[in-house]
Parts: C-alpha cells; structure tokens; sequence
C-alpha cells in the first residue's frame, strides 16, 4: 500500500461520490469537512491503493487550525475524534428502515520521516472505499481551493450540494433535506426567515465571494399550511468574480502563521481576530451576530482563560453551551432573548 505523501498543488482536484456526497457526516466541525475534502483530493480514485494520506505534522495542525502548542496526548485525543466520524446511509432494506452506518477512516499512526520530522499518516476505512474509489461515473469533480476559505459547515456543505448539480443548472430540494443535508436539526430555524437570514443568505454571499459558483434560489412549487415554504429551487451560476484561487501551500502558510494575541480585545478587528470570532459563530449555528461574539469571547477570556487560548477547546465548549440552551428551549416553549441567556450561561460557569 502507497504511502501518499502530501504534494502541495494550487489546482488539487477533489473526486466526491454522489451517494457521499449525500449523506449527513455526524456532528463533523468545519476544520474535518475540510480535511476530508483535503484527504479526497490526495488520493487518487482509481488506485486504491493510494488509501493511505501521509501529511507533516506541522501541515496538519493548520489543517485542523490547531492555534496553540500542544502534546502527544492532545493529537491522540483529535485523531481520535477523526477515527469515530461516521456516516449513515440505507442498505437494501432502506425502504422499511435499514440501514448501514460506518467510519470514515479507520487508523491514524503518528510516525517518523527519514529526517526525523514528526508525520501523520490516515487510512480510509474499508466499509468506505467502494465511496472513495469505486465511482463509476456516479461522481462529481471540484478544485480544492473552493472549500479552503469557507467559513462554516454550513458554507462548505452548500458548495458541495449544489456543485453537484452544476452541469443541470438548477437543483430542487425540500427544506426538510436540505437541513438534513447541512446538517441542522429538522426542528432548528423552525421559521423560514431565520433559517433564509442565517443560513441560505450567508452561504450565498459567501460562495459567490470564495468560490466558482454563485446561486440564487426561489420557492418552488405548492406550499404547507399558513403559506409554509416547503421545497426551493437553487439556480447555479458559473461565478467569474470570485476572489484570487487560494492554493493549500498558501492557505497551510497562512494557517501557520497565526499566534493567539494575549492582548486580544473586544476592539480587535485584525483579520486574525476577527476569523477567531466567525470559528465560534460556527459552534453557535451563526446564531449571534459578529459584535456578540467578540463579547462572548471576551467573556471566555474572562471566566475560563485555562480553555481561552485553545481555539478548538473554546469551539468545543461554546457548541456543548449552545446545543444545552437549545435543548432547554424545546422543552420549555422557546427562549425569548437567546443571546442574553446565553450570555448567562457563559458567564455563570
């Protein structure tokens, strides 16, 4: 088996199998969709044999936008946490309920190059391959650079369900399966306002801006009860005013480049900051605007400096925060002002 040891190239191309391409990752953040979306591109479909991704550590960690020095024990803990992202999809028996769910990879081993630099190998999981290698036309071809400068799940899952469709021009989805799809809750943005506003809105700005495509969308077809908005259609332009291709080179670079500012206020707009806030948005579902996030992050540097500095720790316990003040909403008849009982919560930790 091939070692496929990473090759820095601008036009890296990622090969996606429909039926993965629909399928709901579960609970992936925005930093291992665009691993694997990384990890797509290096390998090369029609050898199975080049399965297994060796990456430099130091490549790594700004893959996964690891902000801070860390030790053995913590990459277990985020290696880990790759190997138990699993997918779900029907089996034969899917129209009765059958299912099949299974992991995406299968080993990562932290090892030694010739020169004694630390690397990172991932192998894909067998149960996963036939969706790696085996397309057989049932597949669609983007360049990486599209997912590099998304800011949210949400973004990048949009590019790719609607990049999938390209070549048709248009793609109709009800609102239900298209949540599903991102990877919202069926019962999150209940309102199609919040979910047009926080949502459709963001990705359309933010693909038109970072990507080869831009959209528009329309309702479609009869709508529900009181006038519910039930299926929308998505028109798919080739976008010729996207901002300069970001290659993975300069995009681990950039990633590199970063150093957490002690002195990091509420009044930091440095771009280094700022992309600190909209990762947190993230962990939120981009339910608070930009300003309430800079004065939650100012809070968590307030209450809880020993997890402040660790970006992925501070993503962590803001999403376990945020999906606890939902739960509490469904089961009391909603929450009036999201933002100052969150903000309660936070600063009673």
């Amino acid at each position: 088996m091939k070692n496929n040891i990473m090759v820095l190239n601008k036009n890296h191309l990622v090969s996606k199998h429909n039926t993965l391409n629909a399928l709901r990752p579960k609970e992936m953040t925005l930093q291992e969709l665009r691993f694997f979306s990384i990890y797509l591109s290096k390998i090369n479909p029609l050898d199975e044999s080049t399965r297994v991704v060796k990456f430099p550590l130091s490549d790594f960690e700004a893959i996964i936008e690891l902000k801070s020095r860390i030790n053995i024990d913590d990459f277990k803990l985020i290696t880990r946490g790759l190997l138990q992202k699993i997918v779900e999809m029907p089996n034969e028996y899917g129209k009765e309920g059958g299912y099949i769910t299974f992991q995406l990879f299968k080993e990562c081993e932290l090892t030694k190059d010739e020169n004694g630099a630390w690397c990172i190998s991932i192998d894909a999981h067998d149960r996963a391959l036939p969706f790696m290698f085996q397309l057989q036309g049932h597949y669609f071809k983007y360049e990486l650079w599209n997912t590099l400068r998304l800011k949210s799940r949400n973004q990048l899952r949009m590019y790719e369900l609607l990049k999938q469709y390209e070549k048709i021009g248009h793609r109709i989805i009800s609102v239900f399966d298209l949540k599903k799809l991102l990877g919202i809750d069926g019962t999150d943005y209940s309102r199609f306002g919040d979910f047009n506003r926080k949502v459709l809105i963001s990705c359309q700005e933010a693909l038109a801006t970072y990507t080869d495509i831009s959209f528009t969308y329309e309702p479609f077809g009869q709508k529900g009860p009181g006038g519910k908005i039930l299926y929308l259609k998505f028109n798919i332009i080739k976008n010729k005013n996207f901002v300069d291709q970001i290659g993975l080179d300069k995009f681990i670079e950039l990633k590199k480049e970063y150093k957490p500012d002690d002195n990091a206020t509420d009044d930091d707009l440095s771009p280094r900051y700022i992309e600190r806030i909209q990762f947190l948005m993230d962990a939120c579902e981009n339910e608070f605007s930009l300003d309430e996030m800079r004065e939650i992050n100012c809070l968590m540097k307030e209450k809880m400096p020993h997890i402040f500095y660790d970006e992925i720790k501070s993503y962590e316990y803001l999403l376990r925060k945020y999906l606890e003040m939902t739960r509490y909403g469904k089961k009391n008849g909603g929450i009036k002002h999201k933002f100052n009982y969150f903000r309660t919560m936070i600063g009673s930790d």
